[in-house]
């Protein structure tokens, strides 16, 4: 590829409000943070919501429908809506948002797995909210479940607002789901994957799972396009080899709250930035919006319900 498709996932889940005051929470701060982050060379935003009080991740559809328009009012973004939502939220209220606002990508989780983030709760010393500790604590006996019953529901939901998953890939075993998906006719080409890497549960961030990863899509999936993801501090890291190897690279608020060692990111802009920089050394050129689009094979903007 000559152009990279930057992604900028902008809160998440995963974080508390008490790691980073810069952590976006409200639908205002969510937008801006998109915005921020498109004008720093970000052409996909993955956007999950919280609730404006507490900072708890929420499937609201209210907050939502406040983020996603305030993005589209000021930019031609496009916009990767979760389907994983927050820890402990059932099916039905993770696929919501696609029914609801046919976006033009979601994210799409190809498997169950022990998602784990019980280690952080004992390493965060002042808690702004009673709700994020025990957050943390539940993740011990957690499963993330995504069964194929439940990814079937997922991909039909899909498939009827034409709304192309992003496969998220955390480890070796969901590649080989996602050949099953193809082979049952559920999930439909063109094949876009995201590689996240470094979550407790999942494959560690290293070159040579990235490499496992990639080797063994192409044995089983053949043609897709591909993008990857680290969390914490690995996640630069991760970027460059991607990019070393031609693949598309995700970064932001979600992944990790730094900008660099010991400093933290004010925005996901600021890691948007070196990741350009650093594919731009490489000889790579930015991909647009639109160019996204044509690369994702994605339906237009015009389509979206919000």
């Amino acid at each position: 590829m000559s152009k990279i498709i930057v992604t900028a996932a902008i809160t998440g889940s995963i974080h508390v409000p008490s790691m980073s005051p810069y952590l976006p929470i409200t639908p205002d701060e969510i937008a801006e943070d998109a915005i921020k982050a498109y004008e720093a060379g970000a052409s996909v935003v993955h956007i999950h919501a919280r609730d404006p009080h507490t900072g708890q991740p929420s499937s609201n559809l209210d907050y939502f429908r406040e983020i996603l328009q305030k993005i589209k009012e000021r930019s031609d973004l496009v916009v990767c809506t979760t389907t994983g939502g927050g820890l402990g939220m059932t099916k039905e209220q993770r696929i919501s948002v696609v029914p609801t606002f046919k976006p033009e990508l979601a994210s799409f989780n190809m498997g169950s797995f022990n998602f784990a983030l019980y280690p952080v709760a004992d390493k965060i010393e002042n808690y702004k909210h009673d709700w994020e500790k025990p957050y943390y604590q539940f993740t011990e006996d957690f499963v993330f479940t995504n069964t194929f019953k439940t990814m079937k529901f997922f991909l039909e939901t899909m498939n009827e607002t034409q709304t192309r998953p992003e496969l998220e890939i955390y480890d070796v075993a969901m590649v080989n789901n996602a050949a099953q998906m193809i082979r049952e006719g559920y999930l439909k080409r063109p094949i876009y994957l995201q590689f996240v890497l470094g979550i407790l549960g999942g494959l560690p961030a290293t070159v040579g799972n990235l490499l496992m990863l990639y080797n063994t899509a192409k044995e089983l999936i053949g043609d897709f396009s591909w993008s990857v993801c680290a969390a914490g501090k690995d996640q630069m890291k991760l970027c460059a080899a991607a990019l070393a190897l031609g693949g598309n690279v995700r970064v932001g608020l979600e992944d990790s709250l730094y900008a660099e060692k010991g400093i933290l990111a004010k925005s996901s802009a600021d890691q948007v930035e070196k990741v350009v920089n650093i594919a731009k050394e490489l000889s790579y050129d930015i991909a647009s919006p639109d160019e996204a689009r044509k690369m994702l094979g994605l339906k237009g903007l015009e389509h979206v319900s919000y």
